[in-house]
This record gives C-alpha cells, structure tokens and sequence, in this order.
C-alpha cells in the first residue's frame, strides 16, 4: 500500500497558531516594490514557544485595516498608557539591541517591526526575560503600518538602523530611505521627535544625507550639516561588529522633526 503522502502546508496560514500572520496585509492594499525581503529561517523551541505564548499578549499583525490606539497596545495589567510616549522602529534582526535600549529606557514604548520571525520570538522571549513591559512586536510591512494603523504625529520617534541596501543599482528603488517614505514619516512623527538612522554601506549613507537633508519638515542634529557620531545609547550590536571587521565605515544620522 502506498504511504500517503502529506498535504502541502497553506502558507497563508500561520506557522504558529495565534501567533504572527504568514502574510497579514494580505490583499487588502495595494502591492508597492518592497524595501524588504520577507524572511521565516528556522525558528528555535525557544523562539516558537515565545511566539505561541506572547504574540497574543505583545505581538501585532500588520493587517492595515484598523487605526492603532497605542496606549492601549501597551496597556499592561495597571491599564492603558495614553502618555507613554512611543517610538517605531523598523528592522530589529534578533532584537538584541533593541532590548537593551528598552532595557535603559523604560519610560519610553517600543513598537519594534519586522518580516523575520526567529528574531520576533526571540524578541519576545527578551522582553519577557528581561521584564520589559514597554515592547511591543509588530510583524509585517512598516509602510502600511505607518500609512494605515498608525495616527497622524502619534511618535516620538523613529529608528531604522542597518536596512537592506540594496546594493546593486537596479534595485536602490527598493531602498526604504526615499523621498516618498521620509514625507510619510513625517505626518507620523511629533514635532521634535528624532528620526534615527544608522547604515555599515557608505553609499547608501549618502543617500540618506541627501535625502534627509532636502526634507523641510527635518534638521539635521548636527550643526556642520553632517554624520552624527555614534551615540552611546545605541548597542554595537553582532551584525555591526561583523561589518566593522570588514572594514565598513558605520554611519549614524540623527534628524529632528520642526514644527513645519
């Protein structure tokens, strides 16, 4: 007799039940050139069994069909944080980094986003380890995220260190830092709140100098017009050291919402 064989997982479904959407925006918006490459790899025990127990307590899908009340996302068992003041970043990896500055920065919310899931569970089981009640994951598409659910100047700030840089030229369109996202960011962002970026591929740090610095609605934090020198309060994190090593130059710039 013929051993049947299994069926073909769905993989609408996801990998984890309760845990984050294989593809939460789903149909519901519009398919743009993505800034990012979507990513599974393989989830540790550790990892899925953070995903399964504290995605419905800290996880949020990208689904782009409902406006975000954020003191209610970090509600904890006290209630609702309506004043806790909440930053967006974008692009975690495994989330090391962004622990330790939830870790020296409890006052302020971390909406941290990203397509890998072995990083969001690993996230999670840090922020649980650690006793961070002021992170938050969200998974999918940081466009829509910040387009659809999240409220006009409703941030206090924005991270997006070390993204894809699209190296080759035929794709720098894919590139996040762009005109179109900057303007974006900035109807999301309250006035004086900073726009961090930080980049290990010098051409792509000029991009964003140049891109940044054309924007009215920010200022440069440097008065010379330029980089920032690495503040202390971003961790050398694995992926940077490995560049280092290479003998990258790490770039960081830091930019300040105006009241324009």
């Amino acid at each position: 007799m013929e051993r049947a064989l299994p069926a073909p997982r769905d993989r609408s479904e996801p990998i984890f039940p309760g845990g984050p959407a294989a593809d939460p925006a789903g149909s519901h918006h519009e398919r743009r050139i993505r800034s990012f490459r979507p990513r599974r790899g393989r989830v540790t025990p550790g990892q899925g069994e953070a995903l399964r127990r504290l995605w419905p307590q800290w996880g949020l899908d990208i689904d782009g069909l409902r406006r975000i009340d954020l003191g209610e996302l970090f509600a904890t068992e006290a209630g609702p944080r309506p004043d806790l003041p909440v930053l967006l970043e974008i692009g975690f990896g495994m989330g090391e980094a962004t622990a330790q500055m939830a870790a020296a920065d409890p006052g302020t919310g971390i909406l941290a986003a990203d397509v890998h899931t072995p990083g969001q569970g690993n996230l999670l089981a840090l922020a649980e380890r650690n006793g961070l009640d002021n992170v938050r994951v969200a998974n999918g598409d940081a466009i829509i995220l910040l387009r659809e659910m999240l409220a006009p100047a409703s941030l206090s700030g924005l991270r997006v260190f070390f993204p894809d840089p699209w190296p080759k030229k035929r794709h720098h369109k894919r590139r996040l830092i762009q005109p179109e996202f900057i303007e974006l960011a900035a109807t999301r962002l309250k006035p004086g709140a900073l726009l961090h970026c930080a980049t290990d591929w010098e051409p792509y740090a000029e991009q964003m100098l140049e891109v940044l610095s054309a924007s009215p609605a920010f200022d440069n934090t440097q008065a010379d017009g330029g980089y920032t020198p690495r503040p202390d309060f971003r961790p050398l994190t694995k992926f940077e050291g490995q560049g280092l090593d290479k003998g990258h130059l790490v770039h960081d710039l830091i930019f300040r919402r105006n009241d324009t």
